[in-house]
């Protein structure tokens, strides 16, 4: 067997993807080595690679891509939960120093690994991770959500949108998907009722949440959308946001005696701490995916795993013309 491995690798800040021989990675104790079938390309990997997201401790050359799905090939010592073979997805790698998933092989700490559900293909199961991780902290870790509760999604069409959106309806809430009027058909499919994010929030506030709010407001975009987020949650509710990162008046939402919640998704990557939870929540959700609750939005596009097919696929990212999360095939089904 060789000890090599085909890797794509950005030396300089919005530099080409260079096809590159690696050494190969041997698992350590609580690591397992996985052959990478199809790789992940969330916004946050187009950031790394324009030296945009010094947040993500990624410094360049590197090679890039934090989702994977694939099979185990190996495993480190101290390792029961998988065995060779294993069909695995995770959110484990191209942040933090550690060399991402646009490579043959990848170790992953098995604490940020989980089994992949039945019936989702690789590509799906590589789209999923990171923006399954970031809702489900949000809605379930931060705000559990409740049947019955009234939830809005801001950026319900988007990455973490469109996840967030299925799992609060699958949760029994009754949600409402915030965005461009475009994609009103697909939010609606999501299961939820589309507004029109072009509406002042007092209006549809008063359309849609009797004029008092509602319980629960996931902002998927930051910025403007947070402080929509203040004046949209109702008396005692809940904001979360995985994009708070900017300054914000309170007001609104002290008023109502609401609370706030932010989501860092990467945290356990950088520090180690809560690592398992990542885990957790992949295998958590495999009961919703598996009962057809919860389903990702994926681009058609077959991206191949070579240095022009990565480039389209981070344009198609960049530009926003990816209809669904975009997937990076290194293994054909």
């Amino acid at each position: 067997m060789s000890d090599t491995m085909l890797g794509l690798l950005v030396e300089r800040p919005d530099g080409p993807f260079l096809s590159v021989k690696l050494p190969k990675p041997v698992p350590q104790a609580g690591e397992v080595l996985v052959r990478v079938h199809v790789s992940g390309v969330n916004p946050l990997d187009t950031k790394i690679r324009a030296a945009a997201a010094p947040h993500a401790r990624q410094p360049l050359p590197a090679v890039l891509g934090m989702d994977l799905a694939g099979t185990v090939a190996a495993i480190g010592p101290g390792i029961a939960r998988f065995g060779v073979g294993d069909k695995v997805y995770a959110m484990a790698t191209g942040v933090g120093g550690v060399s991402g998933s646009l490579a043959e092989y990848a170790v992953v700490d098995a604490d940020l690994l989980a089994h992949m559900p039945a019936n989702l293909a690789m590509r799906e199961a590589a789209a999923l991770p990171l923006v399954l991780i970031t809702a489900w902290e949000g809605l379930v870790d931060r705000a559990d959500v409740q049947p019955g509760q009234t939830v809005a999604i801001l950026g319900a069409g988007g990455g973490v949108g469109h996840v967030a959106s299925q799992i609060a309806a699958a949760r029994g809430a009754k949600v409402f998907g915030v965005d461009n009027a475009a994609k009103g058909d697909r939010i609606a499919k999501l299961g939820a009722i589309p507004i029109d994010r072009e509406l002042p929030v007092p209006q549809y506030v008063a359309q849609y949440a009797e004029g008092r709010g509602f319980d629960l407001v996931y902002d998927c975009v930051g910025g403007a959308s947070l402080d929509a987020a203040f004046q949209a949650v109702g008396r005692f509710g809940h904001v979360v946001s995985c994009l708070g990162w900017g300054t914000h008046a309170l007001a609104p939402l002290s008023f109502k005696a609401a609370s706030y919640s932010g989501v860092f998704t990467l945290l356990p990557l950088l520090t180690g701490e809560g690592r398992a939870r990542h885990g957790d929540i992949l295998h958590e959700a495999a009961a919703m995916i598996e009962a057809g609750r919860l389903k990702p939005l994926l681009d058609q596009t077959p991206f191949a795993f070579s240095p022009d097919g990565v480039e389209q696929a981070y344009d198609a990212v960049t530009s926003r013309a990816g209809r669904g999360k975009v997937v990076v095939t290194l293994v054909p089904e």
